[in-house]
């Protein structure tokens, strides 16, 4: 008799989270989430992962890495360092959206979270797609329309948190 009601709570609990509506996150809000993502993953961990990698290429290869800094063209410097912002990119995004339950440190701050349009947690597909489509150039202005590509194109949205 008490699994019984246990199951019917737990079938209630699941029905009413089916019908709470979410208010989606402002435009000021999302703008927010950019910057503190943005400058986080860009100096802080485009840092970290910029000094690991130049440390281990100067150890393993410095002949190469001599090559490849010194080129007058600098286009070989050029690719890997875009290589790696957007290796940092991906990782950053989807790490935090989905480790940490769609939150990122400017989500964080904002007092918002990317859940999926049925009000649920992202999945790990969801948050690999939401980083991808923020890799298509312009995709940032897509947020001054109704809503950004990474949200429409993934069925996900931002709302507040709290």
């Amino acid at each position: 008799m008490e699994n019984e009601t246990f199951k019917e709570t737990l079938s209630l609990s699941d029905e009413l989270n089916s019908y709470i509506k979410y208010t989606e996150a402002s435009l000021g809000k999302r703008f927010l989430n950019f910057v503190v993502d943005n400058l986080l993953m860009r100096y802080g961990l485009s840092y970290l992962t910029g000094s690991l990698i130049g440390y281990m290429m100067v150890t393993l290869a410095p002949e190469f890495t001599y090559k490849l800094f010194n080129d007058e063209s600098s286009f070989g410097f050029i690719l890997l360092a875009y290589i790696f912002s957007v290796v940092n990119y991906l990782i950053y995004y989807t790490f935090c959206e989905k480790v940490f339950r769609g939150y990122t440190l400017g989500k964080l701050i904002s007092g918002t979270r990317a859940v999926r349009q049925d009000g649920e947690e992202l999945t790990f597909k969801d948050a690999i797609l939401r980083s991808l489509v923020r890799l298509i150039p312009f995709e940032p202005l897509s947020a001054l329309g109704r809503k950004p590509w990474h949200d429409t194109w993934t069925n996900t949205m931002v709302v507040k948190s709290r």
